[in-house]
């Protein structure tokens, strides 16, 4: 059984400690579960060979990428790249982001377009700054390879299809779950879990700087769309209009998680920041203060001790 050497399937902390919520007032520390749908149910065997496949460049036009090309294990399922080259190194728009509890989320891509995670596997597999290949021809390919033939008719009693790749894939990206961080044990009851700068960075987090107002709940997110100050280097990327055709939405971006952080640089939609203490920068002096800019984006005035506590807590979820 293929089993990557980075991935852990983490589980949710919720054992007998009593909660130490209270600290940081307006956290909701429930934690969510992961809901299968019908059409394709938990299957140990499935994740085995979606993670097989995550990691095999046989799906790429040129068999040179794979998923974890740009979702590397060590990196929280994310890149350090500013942008990861695609097949033939065609370079993108934008920054590829954490997978990490990305089963959890209620739609996919910066837009929010796609409604399903086994919807969001054709994405890549057919962009042509990515792995560039028609998913007809990728099955194909796969049925062209005994091992991976004779492997989706044992989990699945079938040949490789677009309908069985997409819920293997879908099935294992349902298992990065990671509720494991010193943020989880220390609002489970481990007090000692946060450093005294972490613990006033958190403060800060839910108090001044008023992070939670986007970056909610034990996802760190609500899922919205704003825009939030970043510079505007590409002006052709036009956001959630691309999918909305409404000129509100230009340059507005799904708020992403902020799991696994620390992990994670450069950041924004287009990789433009290059550090956690960067980040709190922009968002210390109001963004960069054009039009496209959400309301709730405004100077925090920290100081210099205030930012390095924000930073220390944001290496910690």
């Amino acid at each position: 059984m293929l089993r990557h050497s980075k991935l852990l399937l983490f589980g949710l902390l919720l054992g007998s400690c009593v909660p130490n919520e209270s600290i940081f007032d307006g956290l909701d520390t429930a934690y969510p579960e992961i809901a299968y749908p019908a059409d394709n149910p938990k299957n140990p065997a499935a994740a085995t060979l979606g993670e097989r496949l995550f990691f095999d460049p046989i799906l790429s036009l040129d068999s040179s990428i794979s998923c974890g090309s740009c979702h590397k294990p060590d990196k929280a399922f994310a890149t350090n790249d500013k942008i990861t080259p695609g097949v033939g190194g065609t370079l993108g728009k934008r920054n590829s982001p954490s997978l990490i509890n990305v089963g959890f989320q209620p739609y996919f891509m910066r837009e929010g377009g796609v409604p399903s995670l086994e919807m969001q596997v054709l994405v890549p597999l057919g962009d042509a700054t990515e792995m560039a290949h028609n998913v007809v021809d990728a099955v194909r390919r796969l049925n062209q390879n005994t091992s991976y033939r004779n492997e989706f008719m044992t989990v699945y009693g079938d040949t490789a299809s677009p309908y069985l790749l997409v819920r293997a894939l879908a099935n294992f990206e349902r298992t990065l779950v990671d509720f494991a961080s010193p943020f989880d044990h220390f609002i489970q009851g481990d007090a000692s879990a946060l450093s005294s700068e972490a613990i006033k960075g958190g403060k800060l987090f839910y108090g001044k700087a008023a992070c939670v107002q986007c970056h909610s709940g034990v996802l760190l997110t609500d899922f919205g769309f704003a825009n939030n100050g970043t510079a505007i280097v590409d002006s052709s990327d036009y956001g959630r209009e691309l999918l909305t055709n409404d000129s509100g939405d230009r340059y507005v971006f799904k708020t992403p998680s902020l799991r696994s952080v620390h992990s994670t640089a450069p950041y924004m939609h287009d990789g433009s920041v290059v550090s956690l203490a960067d980040v709190v920068d922009q968002y210390n002096t109001g963004g960069m203060n054009h039009g496209f800019t959400d309301s709730r984006i405004e100077p925090l005035d920290l100081t210099v001790s205030e930012k390095a506590q924000l930073v220390a807590f944001l290496e910690v979820l």
